[in-house]
């Protein structure tokens, strides 16, 4: 859009131009994308508002009712948005009526490639999109398609830009990373070997990554590679096997056991997040004990809790035993709770250690902060020409909050 001439909007300055990307991963999401797009138009009166991203495809009926809504995108067209919105904005002077492009899920083919950055030290790579899983519980295949790639000479190539620019951090992220590869003929691990001789990028951190795709090679590569980082995140869901069998997850808790210890075999020191949803249909006070037990445990640094919404057209709706609400509160509580245990004793680890540190822009006068190789949250005095620098830090206490470590920099 930049290349059109359009700059982003001051805050307090009235848009032209507003595109909300929603979400549809929880009714709470759904409801969340349907105000911000109303805020939008309220707050931008008279600005052309498109809309994107998993709730238009699912959707878009409910947001073509939505009043000062001129374009919703699907899927399979939102890497065209740019242009799409440049044409609908030439016909709206003749013609006011809105604007819905979207195909059916079987339809989407096209892979949009990202490497976005925003306002942060790290850039994302999307490497992949879409997924071939149909868990019960998720509506992504059918927002997203089935699982696509570019090549791996493409994402090679926008690393090398990210090197050109500064940047020295790359998240790798998509929909099912690890089944990179379906439209190229690739795989997930050539892609890592392809991406970690891109010269000038020091640091590689792998996103969601399905615990059955997950291969020895994957790890003993991170193990010995010159920039992927002691850091993985690996879906769990629940920690009950019959849970589990009721989700149509491909694995069980003995693999999943499995998995956390040869990942911490081979790297001792990584940082393992763990995703679990509470509350799934089929999870009675026994399997969420269950649950509970095993995910404790596990060697794992931190755990991203979700709580479990209903889907329309999925088939958990099909399985009879519902949690309450207030049950759904009260285990999301105790796991979170749990998170914070496990993370605190993960960070007290590396108390009075070193551990090379990317350090983000901070305003004068205020802390810097950044993050070890294996993702420790580190707080340090303001050195602005270390914006962006990786440098060694001696970890010394926790911070007031518990949410970091303080640390010092050390010279050379």
């Amino acid at each position: 859009m930049k290349r059109l001439g359009v700059r982003t909007a001051e805050e307090g300055e009235v848009a032209d131009i507003c595109v909300v990307n929603t979400c549809s991963v929880t009714e709470v999401a759904d409801r969340k994308c349907r105000q911000g797009i109303r805020r939008m138009v309220k707050s931008h009166p008279g600005a052309f508002v498109a809309v994107t991203g998993c709730y238009a495809q699912l959707r878009p009926g409910d947001i073509m009712e939505i009043e000062g809504v001129d374009l919703v995108v699907g899927t399979e067209q939102k890497g065209d948005i740019v242009n799409l919105i440049a044409q609908k904005m030439t016909e709206r002077e003749t013609n006011t009526s809105s604007s819905q492009l979207t195909v059916p899920t079987k339809d989407i083919r096209h892979f949009a490639p990202s490497c976005s950055r925003g306002d942060r030290t790290r850039y994302f790579l999307k490497v992949q999109d879409g997924c071939n899983y149909y868990c019960t519980y998720c509506t992504i295949p059918y927002a997203r398609g089935r699982s696509r790639n570019g090549s791996i000479a493409s994402m090679v190539e926008q690393a090398r830009k990210v090197a050109e620019q500064g940047g020295k951090e790359i998240v790798i992220t998509g929909v099912n990373i690890g089944d990179f590869g379906h439209s190229t003929g690739e795989t997930f691990y050539d892609l890592v070997r392809a991406l970690d001789a891109v010269e000038g990028i020091e640091r590689y951190r792998i996103s969601s990554i399905e615990p059955n795709l997950l291969t020895d090679e994957i790890i003993r590569y991170v193990a010995s590679s010159r920039a992927f980082m002691p850091h993985f995140h690996i879906p769990l869901q629940s920690g009950s096997d019959d849970v589990l069998r009721l989700m149509r997850r491909k694995y069980d808790t003995a693999f999943f056991r499995q998995k956390i210890e040869r990942v911490k075999e081979v790297l001792p020191d990584a940082f393992i997040g763990v995703d679990v949803m509470v509350g799934c249909r089929g999870e009675t006070d026994h399997c969420f004990e269950e649950a509970y037990r095993f995910i404790e445990s596990i060697d794992v640094s931190h755990l991203h809790v979700f709580t479990y919404s209903e889907r329309p057209g999925t088939k958990a709706l099909e399985i009879p035993y519902v949690v309450s609400p207030e049950q759904k509160h009260e285990r999301s509580q105790r796991l979170l709770a749990l998170s914070e245990r496990k993370t605190h004793d993960f960070y007290a680890q590396y108390i009075n250690k070193v551990r090379p540190v990317l350090l983000e822009y901070a305003p004068a006068k205020r802390p810097m902060h950044g993050f070890t190789d294996n993702y420790v949250k580190v707080e340090v005095e303001n050195h602005p020409l270390l914006d962006n620098s990786i440098v060694n830090v001696r970890l010394l206490h926790f911070t007031a909050d518990g949410t970091s470590l303080k640390g010092d920099i050390l010279n050379g």
